[in-house]
């Protein structure tokens, strides 16, 4: 029996390392990458949201100024820009006589403010009153009210806002020879037609506007 005997020689084990290395470097590379992914999210967010904000504060803005030009094309606002201011008190001869006029007739302040919105009057105020498109100027038992508001002093002012200087101007040469004016010597009362201004202001309209006789649209209807 022939024994053949194997020698074996153990040698030691050695690891390359350098792959673990590589990934735990690649690792470290993609989490960097992955925090300044995050990083740059969190800014496009925070920009987004700040232009989100500016959009909103912007149409609230947007939404503001036209409803407060609204509400200066109603009367519902203070306005004040260039015109000229009319008064109108007695007659020099009731002054003479010592007689009081008491009030002035509805249709001569309609004929008035007719004849001012004719040659460019914008806004109009008479006695402190605001005129819009709905007021009503009428006798009520004896008594000149404006939208309901009586008219019982004597001497007064109209207060008469145009676009500009110049038209207003224009509406001061015109007024001189108005019949409207005229009108007014029958009631024993006279209208000093004062000098154009550059700066004005006429008062808001008091009451609340109410908005009668109207229906909502219905879209796709006949």
């Amino acid at each position: 029996m022939v024994a053949v005997q194997f020698q074996t020689v153990q040698e030691p084990v050695i690891r390359d390392t350098r792959d673990i290395w590589e990934l735990r470097e690649a690792i470290q590379n993609e989490n960097d990458a992955a925090r300044g992914l995050l990083q740059e999210l969190q800014s496009i967010n925070e920009k987004l949201e700040k232009y989100e904000t500016e959009r909103q504060t912007s149409q609230e803005q947007a939404l503001r100024e036209t409803l407060d030009e609204l509400k200066q094309e109603a009367g519902l606002l203070e306005k004040s820009g260039p015109g000229l201011v009319l008064t109108v008190e007695p007659s020099t001869e009731e002054l003479l006589l010592g007689t009081k006029v008491k009030s002035v007739s509805p249709e001569l302040l309609e004929r008035l403010v007719n004849e001012l919105n004719r040659y460019g009057a914008k806004d109009i105020s008479i006695d402190g009153h605001r005129l819009i498109n709905t007021t009503v100027i009428r006798d009520i038992n004896g008594e000149t009210k404006i939208d309901g508001y009586p008219i019982n002093s004597i001497p007064f002012e109209v207060r008469v806002l145009t676009l500009d200087l110049g038209k207003a101007e224009d509406l001061y040469n015109r007024m001189q020879v108005s019949r409207a004016i005229e009108d007014f010597f029958i009631d024993n009362l006279r209208v000093n037609i004062g000098a154009p201004v550059e700066s004005l202001t006429v008062p808001a309209y008091r009451d609340t506007i109410r908005v009668r006789h109207m229906e909502p649209v219905i879209e796709g209807g006949s």
